[in-house]
């Protein structure tokens, strides 16, 4: 009886032991199986609803991340006017009225002058270059650090590549033919255009075919064929010119409310961050293969393509660079960007001529 008694004592205490074990075990699966927070985000563009390239592009940026987070993190995307006007993104970012804009930062040169350095300078880098800067250069940096006063985390979110110089109403042979002009086209390149004579009148890309098909403008550049294709403007003027002297180049920026930004878990920000590359890269491949396709189309309509003359094209040179540099100089923080950014792109372009400006020139 003895041994009895001592037997169902051990067995008690084993029972209690492989209790307190399971006990101890299922700890961190029940913590693991809590409920995470979610986070519902509004995303405000500067684009019309469902535009082709960067419009799809905001679009792409949300899907990414609601998929990569599991729904944790759901943006919700808002077309130019839906929300908040088209060329009122950032404020309403920076003011928290929304967490997230996609937009292009030469928009907001009244506000932040140096943000058009980040966007596009006329006869300036390609896709490539820019996107070697931001990435490699130190560029992103700079940009954080221009943007931060305001609240707003910055992010390149999308590239158009080489763009056309536009449509315009009357023939471009010389320099004075734009004395008097007025013409849509945003940043550097419409400091440019005031700097020959013509007037610049800002207009989101809802407004642009209505006011060339008025006379409201006498010609506009928008990107380029792909997105001039869907808005119809090859049915309101007369000439298409290229190249597009003025932006080789629009990077794309996502902008995030810094205070928003700091409420994310850093895997959520992992995620934002790989969405916002993966659409940097995805938006210039799709203008890569729409563009060309866009073109056939323009020229089968009967649309005149013409090149802009080459002492337009050199005369339009001059101009930009010291635009460039005056704008450069009346602005400490432009000023700083605008240093670190021409000393790499110099560096960039020397490896060019070594090198891919041969390929260019010799592949026929």
């Amino acid at each position: 009886m003895k041994r009895r008694d001592i037997l169902a004592a051990a067995g008690v205490g084993l029972a209690a032991t492989a209790l307190a074990g399971c006990q101890q075990e299922s700890a961190p699966a029940a913590a693991a199986e809590a409920p995470q927070q979610t986070f519902t985000w509004k995303m405000v563009t500067s684009w019309p609803k469902n535009f082709p390239g960067v419009g799809v592009g905001a679009e792409r940026f949300a899907r990414l991340v609601n998929e990569m987070s599991g729904g944790r993190l759901q943006v919700k995307v808002y077309a130019a006017g839906e929300l908040v006007p088209a060329l009122e993104v950032f404020d309403a970012v920076s003011r928290g009225t929304a967490e997230l804009g996609h937009s292009a930062p030469y928009y907001w040169k009244g506000k932040v002058p140096a943000a058009q350095f980040f966007c596009a300078l006329p006869f300036g880098p390609n896709a490539q270059e820019m996107n070697a800067w931001l990435h490699y250069g130190g560029g992103m940096a700079l940009w954080e650090e221009v943007y931060k006063p305001f609240g707003v985390v910055p992010f390149a979110c999308g590239a158009t590549g080489v763009q056309t110089a536009g449509w315009f109403n009357k023939e471009i042979n010389s320099i004075d033919d734009f004395k008097g002009l007025k013409m849509r086209t945003p940043g550097l390149g419409g400091e440019v255009l005031t700097r020959m004579g013509g007037t610049v009148v800002n207009l989101p890309a809802g407004e642009i075919f209505t006011a060339l098909q008025t006379g409201a403008i006498d010609a506009t550049e928008w990107i380029g064929p792909y997105n001039d294709l869907a808005l119809g403007l090859h049915k309101v003027a007369k000439y298409y010119y290229t190249p597009g002297w003025q932006e080789p180049n629009v990077t794309f920026e996502l902008t995030v409310n810094e205070a928003a930004w700091n409420s994310l878990p850093a895997d959520l920000q992992a995620i934002v961050r790989a969405a916002a590359r993966d659409v940097n890269g995805d938006v210039l491949d799709d203008y890569n293969a729409r563009n060309m396709e866009a073109m056939e189309k323009i020229r089968a309509e009967g649309v005149e393509v013409r090149r802009l003359p080459e002492p337009v094209l050199e005369r339009l040179r001059e101009v930009a660079s010291q635009a460039v540099e005056d704008s450069a100089a009346a602005d400490p923080v432009a000023g700083k960007v605008w240093a670190a950014q021409k000393a790499y792109l110099k560096r960039l372009r020397d490896y060019a001529e070594d090198n891919e400006k041969l390929i260019y020139n010799i592949r026929g």
